[in-house]
């Protein structure tokens, strides 16, 4: 209704709609529920969303990628050859380093979809009744 012209109307829909796609997914969906915390890495047989994963070191206080680069580094060449995906988690371990993470479990999907489709709604009626009253406006 703004634009009237139907290609710049549907380019413009387009780079609105992927706006909100975008926002959604990397801004408001992580703050529709508290992700929950957990030591080590949530179990992948039941993939999350993973929100967050940082390290702590052994005296409690979080360390860089770079720190545990470094100990992994200087661990035994069966660690550091390892097949096991699990080896150096397991040297880290030994080693007084926790991986903590934090996630929205897969069971939240529905959740966070009924929120989803309920801003998206009332975002739609919005625009219909501001398109009602402009075509309205200007009829007069």
């Amino acid at each position: 209704m703004l634009v009237r012209r139907t290609v710049p109307a549907i380019a413009a829909s387009l780079a609105i709609w992927t706006g909100l796609a975008l926002g959604t997914t990397l801004f408001g969906r992580k703050h529709y529920q508290a992700p929950l915390l957990t030591k080590g890495s949530p179990g992948y047989h039941n993939p999350p969303w993973v929100v967050g994963q940082w390290y702590t070191g052994p005296n409690g206080s979080v360390v860089g990628q770079q720190t545990i680069r470094n100990v992994v580094a200087h661990a035994p060449a069966s660690v550091q050859n390892s097949t096991n995906p699990n080896a150096a988690t397991v040297y880290l371990t030994a080693h007084h380093y926790t991986q903590w993470s934090t996630y929205q479990p897969e069971s939240r999907f529905w959740h966070f979809q009924l929120i989803e489709g309920g801003w998206l709604l009332a975002l739609s009626l919005l625009l219909i009744a501001a398109t009602i009253w402009l075509v309205r406006r200007r009829a007069a």
